[in-house]
């Protein structure tokens, strides 16, 4: 029996985040070795570009009252066990650790070792999830190349596909769209898009792969439209909920709407106290959903990676921004201070290190997860204590 020397974390902290280029086909290797050794859930696969990890928790939550299900999702804010979400709770210390020396013991040193960080951890998942009744499965920046898009699915969910990791996915809608939406399989419903590209593509896809296609209507569920107002929450989170039941009614899974009151969104438009919202989003498309959704002024805590369209981003924001203030994130691929500083002041927007919060003053923190995480570890702030 191989066991790992390492600990989970001492093993995943030697693995690099990103890659140049990936192999794509040693996931599907590393997965055909390891699907012997499982149970399998019912899978229902979350794939687009925004409102991926809120339609996923909505949709567990609605589910956990009634079956054992798992959650699926990435990146994490503040700790890993974010990612694996098991009956209501982030799944422990010793749970990750067992899965982890199983999956290490089943695949061997040399696969574990040369699989990437996103490739182990959604195998991770896969043995720590394998007793559950259903997997809601977030997939990572992709669609058909994704290491999540290795395991069967009964249904595949297509959140708001929009422009965000060009370099991977293509320069269009249509190539995002389309690498995206090549991961359905039986069943796929598609959520409410931007753009028109995105029917389309998911229409010819389905037609190829005899694919049963549902797309969400427009009308508003004032039932439900209510309920997420008095929770708070933004109208996109009420369009991500309708995503959310439509998918639960496509596979005749029960639920009852109170469940939402359940409902925790952490770092999705989400008030961690009465003048400070904190938001995981990072490119345009969210930018415009938290336009719509703020209905006052404030200053934006904001720093980004350098991938993002950060001068499109803050020109969306500047009619609500008094000013912003800058947060030093911990990332290679962050923006280098010198340009944001020119891009706010050709906006002719004030801006600032951040230092301090006041109490008189509303704050949105927004601009990518590494953003929030750096916010909230700058004030100490307890992810248990939500």
């Amino acid at each position: 029996m191989i066991q790992n020397s390492l600990t989970f974390e001492e093993f995943i902290d030697k693995k690099p985040l990103y890659y140049k280029e990936i192999d794509h086909k040693r996931v599907h290797q590393a997965y055909a070795i390891l699907k012997p050794h499982l149970s399998r859930p019912q899978v229902i696969h979350v794939v687009g570009t925004n409102g991926k990890g809120s339609t996923g928790r909505i949709m567990a939550t609605l589910l956990n009252d009634r079956y054992r299900v798992g959650h699926f999702s990435s990146p994490h804010i503040l700790r890993f066990n974010e990612r694996i979400w098991i009956d209501g709770e982030d799944i422990s210390d010793n749970a990750l650790e067992e899965a982890h020396q199983q999956l290490y013991t089943i695949l061997g040193a040399e696969i574990s070792q040369t699989l990437s960080y996103f490739e182990y951890t959604t195998l991770l998942s896969f043995v720590a999830t394998q007793y559950v009744d259903i997997l809601v499965l977030e997939a990572g920046l992709g669609g058909e190349f994704d290491a999540t898009n290795v395991i069967e699915k009964e249904l595949s969910i297509i959140t708001p596909i929009g422009l965000d990791h060009q370099a991977f996915l293509g320069e269009s809608i249509e190539e995002i769209a389309r690498t995206k939406l090549n991961s359905i399989d039986k069943k796929a419903l598609v959520g409410l898009q931007l753009y028109d590209e995105v029917y389309n593509v998911a229409k010819d896809i389905a037609s190829t792969k005899r694919t049963e296609l549902y797309i969400l209507d427009k009308e508003v569920d004032k039932t439900l439209l209510a309920i997420t107002e008095d929770l708070n929450w933004a109208y996109y989170l009420y369009e991500n909920a309708k995503l959310a039941l439509k998918a639960l009614d496509i596979l005749n899974l029960s639920y009852t709407l109170e469940s939402l009151y359940k409902v925790e969104l952490f770092g999705r438009f989400y008030k961690i106290a009465p003048n400070i919202t904190i938001d995981v989003g990072h490119n345009l498309l969210a930018t415009e959903a938290l336009v719509k959704a703020l209905d006052k002024r404030v200053v934006l805590i904001y720093n980004s990676l350098d991938d993002k369209d950060y001068t499109a981003i803050l020109r969306l924001f500047k009619p609500l921004v008094e000013w912003v203030e800058i947060i030093d994130i911990q990332s290679d691929r962050a923006i280098k201070d010198y340009k944001l500083v020119a891009v706010l002041e050709k906006l002719d927007i004030q801006y600032k290190k951040f230092d301090t919060i006041s109490t008189d003053k509303n704050y949105l923190v927004f601009g990518s997860f590494y953003t929030v995480e750096a916010f909230l570890n700058s004030i100490k702030y307890n992810i248990k204590n939500q």
